[in-house]
């Protein structure tokens, strides 16, 4: 028997989601990405004496919206507590979180996972303050700490173990990120550290119900990376059992280089944390009222979306799929669907031309400067017969790098225009099939395959802008004579 069928990875994530507000979760300090180290820190931040903690109250409207997208339960009555520890990047000495009252519980996601779906529950999602950022790498005797990071607000999204493989993990975190940024919540950069994702990763022998030891992994800036750290950990653990070794609850650090982690602390316990009410921020109570005013003003989700795309505009589930991958890609879907009926060509050059020259210039829709409307007055021009699918692509491309112009004006101005002219196209005609005497008579004999010939010298006699149809009819009664 393998040995890796042998047992089965049992795993819970915690995702921390930095929240989409300009200031931080208790005080007026900026939040931006990229600011010079420590220039966003005031003295609420540093908990100097005197000073005293606001709730942001931008925080509980976004934490709502999550809930009520994951079905979790919204907690009506809501305490925050100090979380107790000490580390350089943590300017007070405590971390303001919840811990009893989380603002949302349970809840699940469905994510699919090798075309089945997966289920995953959500024991909690709450509310706290971020720390700061250590850097070990500028001094060569000492660490450097930014504090800029120190009070933004995030929303922790926990997990139940019940995900049993990194293929689970990426489906999972991959909803997640899809999520947070349909709900505008939080953009999702993992590169930036404005979502993070931490590892529990245990093992059991297969048919076993009890769990093992858990083992949390960190610093992975990628959901790739969190796919091979948990392959990682999983192989490290049944590799020590296999060996007669011992699995030690810890915390471990991954390595992106090689793929490998490395202990960095013996892993603590809740009671550790010594928790206790903070005493300078008053309960909150979220009314009946103001959940259902939240819940009122939630935009369409992406699992909503693509039922939309497949009942109301006939699409595949795969095309469904694709398009609302992304938010902006959804929405521009759906605003183009005003102005044109052909839903399977605006997919497919959503999926196609369009997201290939997004990739190309790493520009989002927004800057693309193709707007809904044009791509649709595009895609009229193919359906009409004025334009083929080669010269369709090249207009586009000419549209995208002269987005003032309009689609008609510049197809005539790049003569992409097919001739539908029939003085002009029997021109050609009688040109190709006086070329081609001896594939006339054979048409004649029976052989009708030979028009694909006759009709490929008539367009590149025409440059392209023959018009296949009218062609076509006129090709066959010429030879029909």
């Amino acid at each position: 028997m393998n040995i890796n069928d042998k047992y089965e990875a049992v795993i819970g994530l915690e995702v921390h989601a930095q929240l989409l507000t300009k200031s931080k979760i208790f005080s007026g300090d900026d939040t931006s990405f990229g600011s010079p180290p420590n220039t966003q820190v005031s003295a609420i931040t540093l908990a100097l004496p005197g000073t005293l903690p606001k709730l942001n109250k931008e925080i509980i409207e976004m934490a709502i919206k999550l809930g009520l997208a994951c079905h979790s339960q919204i907690s009506p009555f809501n305490m925050f507590e100090r979380k107790n520890y000490f580390y350089a990047d943590l300017p007070k000495g405590y971390q303001i979180s919840q811990d009893k009252t989380p603002i949302c519980v349970g809840g699940y996601m469905n994510v699919e996972v090798n075309g089945n779906i997966k289920q995953v529950d959500l024991t909690r999602i709450h509310m706290e303050e971020d720390a700061g950022k250590n850097n070990h790498e500028l001094d060569e005797h000492y660490s450097m700490v930014d504090l800029n990071r120190a009070g933004v607000p995030l929303l922790e999204i926990v997990s139940e173990p019940c995900i049993h493989s990194s293929d689970e993990a990426y489906a999972y975190l991959t909803e997640m990120r899809k999520l947070v940024r349909y709900l505008d919540v939080c953009d999702g950069n993992m590169e930036e550290g404005s979502m993070r994702c931490d590892a529990n990763v245990s093992i059991r022998l297969k048919g076993t119900t009890e769990l093992g030891t858990k083992v949390e992994v960190k610093n992975m800036n990628s959901i790739r990376n969190v796919k091979r750290a948990i392959d990682g950990e999983v192989a490290r653990q049944i590799a020590l059992l296999e060996s007669g070794g011992v699995i030690e609850q810890q915390t471990r650090s991954f390595d992106p280089n090689d793929g490998s982690s490395f202990p960095l602390r013996s892993k603590e316990f809740a009671h550790d944390y010594r928790y206790f009410p903070e005493p300078d921020l008053p309960p909150v109570v979220i009314t009946e009222e103001r959940l259902e005013s939240i819940r009122q003003k939630m935009p369409q989700l992406p699992w909503e979306l693509a039922d939309t795309f497949m009942n109301t505009f006939q699409l595949t589930a795969y095309d469904a799929k694709v398009l609302t991958a992304e938010k902006e890609t959804a929405l521009f879907f759906l605003e183009a669907t005003k102005h044109t009926q052909n839903y399977k060509s605006l997919a497919n050059w959503m999926m196609g031309e369009v997201r290939s020259i997004q990739h190309e210039k790493n520009r989002s829709l927004q800057t693309l400067g193709i707007t809904s409307k044009v791509l649709c007055t595009l895609i009229e021009l193919v359906d009409t017969g004025k334009l083929n699918s080669s010269g369709a692509k090249t207009l586009f491309h000419a549209l995208v790098e002269n987005p003032s112009k309009q689609p008609e004006e510049l197809a005539i101005t790049l003569n992409l225009i097919q001739s539908s002219d029939e003085g002009e196209l029997a021109t050609y005609i009688k040109e190709v099939l006086t070329k081609y005497p001896d594939k006339v008579a054979e048409y004649k004999k029976g052989k009708k395959g030979v028009i694909g010939l006759f009709m490929g010298d008539i367009m590149r006699l025409s440059k392209g802008k023959a018009d296949p149809k009218i062609t076509t009819k006129l090709l066959e009664e010429y030879l029909n004579q």
